[in-house]
């Protein structure tokens, strides 16, 4: 038995998609277990760009098995472009490739209504969502009165659950949001004409799942967003609404605990954060720039400029402890190539206390400063490197510093955005 986990370890964006991309060679099955369309996962592939929000990274490998789980809520027409999509250019030449289970909640126009209004509404105080109705139906799923996939490919019961929904979504919609009421008819046709295409995919990821381990194959489970992200672990309410950190992969997926043999986080060489919240160690001057810029810190998702700050241990200390983290994947190490001092936050200082440990505490974290580790850089194109022998002593120098600070071991190195920039220091599936 080996199974894999993929997290991310800061706020998200840290580059999952190309390990996923990477790891998947050596799996057979692909989960993803959380999130929805808010997530965007990009992959180069020789000279070609392919951005993904829903359908796991590993579909672009022939032979693999793509699942999405239970724990994710999926918008049909955003899933159904991304196939259409794939399709034109090569990829998804076999539709049993693709799995999604049965129970993921549907994101319907009235949750994304609600999402965009409320974050305008709010005005200084919002949140910073991507606007695409993923808190509203994670919401609906909690309240008991969510519309699932099975629900949309039986037209009486979409239909019969739409006119049940819709009067209370309306009345919230027109009354306090002061936005249009939406038309029942108009969803019921318009998704209607959805789930015709999507009821192929449709099946049991935990059964299916379990199949797999049975069968000794591997499996990789896919994560979105990041563990500051996650809805009960991450910097509340600044965060998103699903459950990002490992412990999701189960109720996620429909799997136990005891299927998980390795969890592996992923890590910029620096931290970006996208959308408001708390950021100890982020620079808004012009090294931050230089950053975004070396490093195209733009959301995949919403095009928005990310946030971007100085490598921080203590954050990445939680994510360590709250995940379980056997092991760190270090992207976009190259990023800081002509940068000739690095500094690394070891711990923050609150009023006249030193932390060491990452404050629950939002009060707290948002008064928190960073207490700096200078290390020198390494100044030198390291894009071309195949092993961590070929990258420069101050290169190595500063990864070990990355894995003393974390308490974590360094499983990989990428040195650029293709597959072939990337260095192994471990067999995933070993």
């Amino acid at each position: 038995m080996s199974n894999l986990v993929i997290i991310g370890a800061q706020w998200g964006d840290e580059g999952k998609g190309k390990v996923v991309d990477i790891y998947t060679e050596y799996s057979d099955d692909v989960v993803r277990f959380q999130g929805g369309n808010n997530a965007g996962h990009t992959l180069v592939v020789g000279e070609e760009k392919i951005i993904l929000h829903l359908i796991p990274s590993g579909i672009l490998h022939e032979g693999k098995r793509c699942i999405i789980g239970n724990g994710v809520v999926l918008d049909p027409k955003i899933f159904l472009q991304e196939i259409e999509g794939l399709k034109k250019r090569g990829y998804l030449k076999d539709d049993s490739q693709l799995l999604v289970d049965g129970n993921v909640h549907v994101i319907m126009p009235y949750h994304r209504v609600i999402d965009i209004a409320r974050e305008k509404k709010s005005g200084d105080k919002k949140i910073g969502t991507t606007g695409r109705g993923i808190g509203p139906v994670y919401e609906d799923k909690i309240g008991r009165r969510g519309i699932r996939i099975n629900d949309l490919i039986r037209p009486d019961s979409f239909a019969r659950k739409v006119k049940e929904v819709l009067p209370e979504k309306n009345f919230f919609i027109e009354k306090y949001l002061g936005e249009e009421p939406l038309s029942a008819d108009a969803i019921i046709e318009e998704y209607s004409a959805y789930a015709e295409e999507l009821s192929k995919y449709v099946g049991c990821a935990s059964t299916e799942i379990s199949k797999s381990i049975d069968a000794g194959k591997k499996v990789l489970f896919e994560g979105a967003q990041g563990s500051l992200l996650d809805i009960d672990h991450g910097t509340y309410p600044f965060v998103t609404s699903s459950s990002t950190v490992a412990g999701g992969v189960c109720t996620g997926s429909g799997i136990g605990p005891r299927f998980i043999d390795k969890v592996v986080g992923i890590t910029k060489a620096y931290v970006t954060r996208v959308g408001s919240g708390p950021f100890p160690t982020e620079l808004e001057d012009e090294m931050g720039e230089a950053i975004r810029k070396a490093g195209a810190e733009f959301g995949s998702t919403t095009g928005r400029p990310r946030r971007t700050g100085w490598f921080d241990a203590v954050a990445l200390r939680e994510a360590v402890r709250v995940n379980g983290l056997t092991g760190l994947a270090i992207t976009k190490l190259d990023v800081l190539n002509d940068i000739d001092i690095i500094k690394i936050c070891t711990a923050y200082k609150y009023r006249n206390e030193i932390l060491e440990t990452f404050p629950r505490d939002f009060e707290i974290l948002k008064e928190c400063t960073p207490v700096y580790e200078e290390v020198e850089g390494w100044q030198t194109d390291i894009c071309d490197a195949k092993s961590i022998d070929e990258l420069p002593e101050k290169a190595r120098a500063y990864i070990d510093k990355m894995s003393e600070v974390t308490g974590c071991p360094i499983v990989l190195v990428s040195v650029g955005p293709r597959r072939d920039q990337t260095i192994h220091l471990s067999h995933p599936f070993d």
